[in-house]
């Protein structure tokens, strides 16, 4: 089938805006294929005939491998024919392989027949409550026992700002000496810090989002959206818009996609989900 207004070719040049931008607006399934694979022949007609039969409520977005490698390569295809589902700027599906016809409507059936949720706030993890307050006394009574251990400072300047009690934790932050300052700990403290400042003018984050669907190339609305997720401790939500910022423009904000991404490494604990996201970011820069 020809191109159409929801059949068409993928490439580097386009698969910002037509494929992850669209799929705000309506989902995009990408099939991976490549002239020389027959599964993927087997696949694409049927895929081509499930498209049209929606009229719109899908589209469906080829890449041909061989010519774009690059694109191939940043979304890790190793096998094809493989087939992702994008909603709202991200995979959130996919499958390998030449399916039936009936499973691959089934596969479907799970994510067009479902309402979206509305935009909600993040809730932040724990604001203030017992943990924090408990963490506080117990960091306090160390520092007390051992008042050159500055690690232990920078611990509870992060713990301060977690529990929002921000100026107490920039005081603390800012006495440091200069050291001390290089800890990860104090590094950590001021990622929080700067994600925080960051959101001192920032509408609310149904705006954001609703900003972004609007305007996919809002790249400050992005930003703030992902401090927000990133402060509510919804980690992977919040560097997928640090992604979408660098895939977008490496001189908005001098490369602030980059560099909010560094910035979210620092607070995030889990050392899998860091990995995988500095793959990622590795993939775009190089």
């Amino acid at each position: 089938m020809a191109d159409s207004a929801h059949i068409f070719h993928a490439t580097q040049d386009n698969f910002e805006a037509d494929v992850m931008e669209a799929s705000f607006q309506t989902p995009v399934l990408v099939d991976f294929w490549a002239p020389w694979c027959g599964p993927c022949k087997q696949l694409m007609p049927m895929l081509d005939r499930i498209v049209g039969e929606a009229k719109g409520a899908l589209k469906l977005a080829k890449v041909n491998t061989d010519e774009q490698m690059a694109l191939a390569g940043a979304f890790g295809i190793r096998s094809l024919p493989t087939v992702v589902l994008f909603r709202n700027g991200q995979p959130v599906d996919g499958f390998m392989g030449a399916q039936p016809e009936g499973a691959i409507r089934q596969f479907l059936a799970r994510h067009l027949t479902a309402t979206p949720p509305e935009p909600e706030e993040p809730e932040p993890v724990d604001q203030g409550g017992e943990d924090f307050t408990a963490t506080i006394a117990r960091l306090q009574a160390a520092i007390q026992a051992e008042p050159s251990k500055h690690e232990l400072k920078a611990e509870l300047a992060d713990t301060l700002l977690q529990a929002g009690l921000y100026d107490e934790g920039v005081a603390l932050l800012d006495q440091l000496p200069g050291e001390a300052q290089e800890h990860d700990l104090a590094r950590r403290a001021r990622a929080r810090l700067g994600f925080i400042q960051a959101l001192e003018h920032a509408p609310a984050v149904a705006e954001l989002q609703a900003r972004i669907t609007a305007d996919g190339g809002n790249l400050l609305a992005r930003y703030q959206l992902g401090a927000a997720l990133m402060l509510a401790g919804q980690f992977a939500p919040g560097m997928d818009q640090f992604l979408a910022i660098l895939k977008a423009d490496r001189k908005f904000e001098e490369d602030l996609g980059r560099r909010a991404l560094v910035e979210a490494f620092r607070i995030v604990t889990d050392e899998d989900l860091v990995g995988d996201y500095r793959r990622k970011m590795t993939s775009l820069l190089f």
